[in-house]
């Protein structure tokens, strides 16, 4: 185990469960790329915290409990748990997320989340849709661009 990429994870999970954007901020690179279902590739620290600032911004309830955080020299991983409610609907979700990290020069360069987007979907959106369409990609499609829409429209307005 590395203990300081452990430790700069440990550090951004704890900044994300105080909702300290800029704290999570000095632990990205800034040439970091970041994916997950939903977000699926987003590249540079300003993208990358927009996205992170939006989401903080619009989760008021959002908690985060991270757990079996492992690193090496040059890649680690955790698994997070964030549970909130989603605005859209206010459905609670606790969304079980899977995290890979690269790490460059000392801070993150490569973040990947993984996550189950039809069981996100069910609890976000609930029945019928997010049961009989969760898994469709059509509704991923719709998902995605609505994020991204939102994104640039957050960033915008900053």
């Amino acid at each position: 185990m590395n203990d300081r990429n452990a430790e700069l994870i440990k550090t951004f999970y704890d900044a994300f469960a105080r909702r300290d954007a800029d704290a999570m901020e000095l632990c990205y690179h800034p040439d970091v790329t970041f994916g997950d279902p939903v977000f699926q590739d987003l590249e540079g620290r300003d993208r990358v915290m927009g996205m992170w600032r939006m989401l903080l911004g619009r989760s008021a309830d959002l908690t985060v409990a991270v757990r079996d955080i492992t690193a090496r020299p040059h890649e680690g991983t955790a698994h997070w748990t964030g549970r909130y409610t989603f605005g859209k609907t206010g459905r609670k979700v606790v969304n079980e997320v899977d995290a890979l990290f690269r790490f460059e020069e000392g801070l993150i360069v490569r973040h990947h989340d993984d996550f189950d987007l039809k069981r996100w979907s069910k609890m976000a959106m609930g029945r019928p849709v997010g049961i009989v369409l969760g898994w469709t990609p059509m509704l991923r499609a719709k998902i995605r661009g609505t994020a991204m829409r939102s994104l640039q429209e957050f960033m915008s307005a900053r």
